[in-house]
């Protein structure tokens, strides 16, 4: 239970009343298990550094995930203390950046023509994805820690307290809200919406996904994919933080303390359904789902039964991302800024390269290109040899 901080705040959050989130990465420093010393290999490819830029402070030793976004030949990055930056994808060169002045804690989401985040001051704001003029902001409810994203005419965005709300794409009116309500205690996280065949699939912490037609707001399905169970309100925790990712009319999803889960996209019935928790999340293609788990082994199931075909453990206890797949490779970044590059059909390491010395705090894969994010604001792109 890594991710859990030490007593007294927990104290301190519980004494507060009403819903708390659990913050930080850590029980304690006393407590952690330490990270696995990383062994040497012969690597079998080698990874060349396309572009590297710094892109502001990145989240600047907050407890909050920014994300590049990829789209339309650009990348777009935002920090925690309001910048946002538009990137050439392929050279890295800076095509326009606006400081918004205000505390950026989920992003960066795209769509409609818009490049989406927002702040810890409950809004989203919108810039046009051309030129980063501000089109709108929108006030919400509570903090948003996810991204906010955009499709036919609506932008969907996850509150910290459990609510999903719907705007308009042209001016971020309220269209609809779907409210799940949060427990008493959840982790300090919040899963982005995934925008799939005319609905919002969203994970909450109350260990349900729903699937939300973008239209009106109606609810298509909800599927339980873990129970709460315990005695006390930590054990009970089944929060949904990492994304759900949608591949061909499958739903891969996983949860803290409790599942990873394959559902139909069109109905949510499951698929299959076996034993895991994770908050750092989950890749997947169209032969395997691939997981990080709580204590940061890396797993490699099928994706018909969810049976395990493989399991590297070589790098327990080092903070990972969650898994992603690129050119036959599956990749995730740990604490230190390192690279880890893995055969996908049998997790054996391929290749290791670095960001930065800071951890890497996000991945996202476009093609047979590889974009980085780190702690401190490096953004770099790679690609296997």
């Amino acid at each position: 239970m890594k991710r859990l901080l030490t007593l007294f705040p927990l104290f301190l959050l519980l004494g507060l009343g009403g819903c708390s989130t659990v913050s930080g990465w850590m029980i304690g420093e006393d407590n952690a298990e330490p990270p696995t010393p990383l062994e040497e290999f012969p690597p079998e490819r080698s990874v060349a550094t396309l572009w590297s830029a710094n892109v502001g402070d990145g989240i600047d030793g907050q407890a909050i995930r920014l994300l590049p976004a990829v789209g339309g030949g650009r990348v777009y990055m935002a920090d925690a203390n309001g910048l946002v930056v538009a990137l050439n994808a392929e050279n890295g060169r800076e095509v326009w950046r606006r400081d918004l002045d205000t505390s950026i804690s989920g992003g960066v989401g795209l769509g409609e023509g818009l490049v989406l985040v927002g702040t810890s001051d409950a809004e989203v704001i919108a810039l046009d994805a051309d030129n980063g003029n501000e089109r709108w902001r929108a006030r919400v409810s509570s903090e948003v820690l996810a991204a906010p994203q955009a499709g036919e005419g609506r932008v969907v965005v996850q509150t910290i307290d459990g609510k999903l709300w719907g705007l308009g794409a042209a001016d971020g009116a309220r269209t609809w809200i779907y409210d799940r309500g949060i427990p008493v205690l959840t982790l300090r996280g919040t899963s982005s919406p995934v925008l799939a065949r005319g609905a919002a699939i969203a994970g909450f912490a109350t260990g349900r996904l729903v699937a939300v037609l973008l239209e009106k707001g109606d609810v298509a399905w909800e599927r339980s994919i873990a129970i709460p169970r315990g005695r006390s309100e930590i054990e009970r925790m089944v929060d949904i933080d990492a994304e759900p990712v949608v591949v061909g009319n499958t739903v891969y999803v996983v949860t803290y303390q409790g599942r990873v889960a394959a559902l139909n996209l069109f109905s949510g019935e499951a698929l299959w359904e076996r034993e895991m928790s994770s908050y750092s999340g989950l890749g997947a293609n169209e032969r395997m789902v691939y997981v990080t788990d709580e204590n940061d082994l890396v797993w490699g199931l099928e994706d018909r039964r969810g049976s395990a075909l493989w399991r590297q453990d070589k790098l327990r206890a080092r903070r990972l991302t969650a898994p992603v797949v690129v050119d036959g490779a599956v990749v995730v970044g740990d604490f230190e800024g390192y690279l880890h590059w893995m055969s996908s059909g049998d997790g054996h390491f391929l290749a290791r390269n670095r960001l930065d010395d800071r951890k890497v705090s996000a991945l996202v894969a476009v093609g047979n290109t590889l974009y980085a994010a780190g702690a401190d604001g490096e953004l770099a792109a790679f690609r296997l040899q």
